[in-house]
């Protein structure tokens, strides 16, 4: 899985770097086709945004969040994707098992 994290009117420090890996290399648990991971955080004003675009197989993901606080909007933006996975792949599943009782029917 490749992670590209960059960042629009705001320094990516190690720690926010390091902080933003472990949170999104966590999506793997659920899913093992990410591919790739696009990452812009951004600063407007007084609020943090955290957008992302998640490459997997047969799907592009995206989603965005925003808070007072950088790793507040990162959470929020792991709890979006996390959400997008889990259906993503319930769907895969009930199409293939739909697939499967079709064929022996």
């Amino acid at each position: 899985m490749q992670i590209t994290l960059s960042g629009h009117h705001v320094d990516i420090t190690d720690a926010l770097r390091a902080y933003a890996n472990d949170k999104l290399s966590k999506l793997e648990h659920h899913c093992d086709d990410i591919l790739s991971i696009k990452v812009i955080l951004q600063v407007e004003k007084n609020i943090q945004l955290a957008e992302a675009s998640v490459h997997i197989k047969g799907a592009e993901l995206f989603a965005k969040a925003d808070s007072d606080d950088m790793y507040a909007a990162i959470d929020a933006l792991i709890d979006k994707l996390d959400r997008q996975l889990l259906s993503h792949k319930n769907k895969t599943i009930d199409r293939k098992q739909n697939v499967r009782k079709n064929i022996s029917s």
